[in-house]
């Protein structure tokens, strides 16, 4: 059996990393991508956390079917609300805090409500539990582009330099 703290802790800590590559990235390199088609450094920040933030806040709303024509909409009244301009530190900041204020607030509901049914964006049934999951999954295959990324530019990502440092 998965418990939600564990779901939660791995999540804080991916999202950690995730805004540690975002301060360890360029400045002006911000609008770098690997490819045309794909997003921009900055873009995959703001992806993380609008979506992590959206999904757990319709979640914590008691949305139970998001496989709504307008599920866009739906994200866009629970985004972080940071102003398209926000600079590398503002986006850094509001990771952090938006991580930590989504997982005290999931828990505090008690453990039924993460068994409770519901209907991803995808049409798949799944539990909130499970749906939460999602999200750190979701959030873990962009900051693995982040990563990448950190590559391309000759950067370290910072689950690396923690793990030679052990060395």
């Amino acid at each position: 059996m998965i418990r939600t703290q564990t779901v939660l802790d791995s999540w804080k800590t991916i999202r950690a990393d995730t805004a540690q590559a975002l301060e360890d990235f360029p400045a002006a390199d911000l609008d770098f991508r690997a490819t045309p088609e794909l997003m921009t450094f900055r873009d995959l920040a703001r992806h993380c956390l609008d979506a992590g933030h959206a999904l757990t806040g319709m979640m914590l709303a008691g949305v139970d079917d998001m496989a709504v024509p307008e599920f866009r909409e739906m994200v866009s009244k629970y985004v972080y609300g940071l102003p398209p301009d926000a600079d590398q530190a503002a986006i850094a900041g509001a990771l952090r805090e938006s991580v930590e204020v989504r997982a005290a607030e999931l828990a505090a509901k008690p453990a039924e409500y993460f068994a409770e049914m519901m209907t991803r964006f995808d049409g798949q049934r799944v539990t909130r539990l499970e749906m939460l999951q999602f999200v750190k999954e979701h959030e873990l295959t962009h900051r693995s582009q982040m990563f990448m990324y950190l590559r391309l530019k000759g950067l370290v990502p910072a689950t690396t330099r923690r793990r030679q440092a052990k060395k």
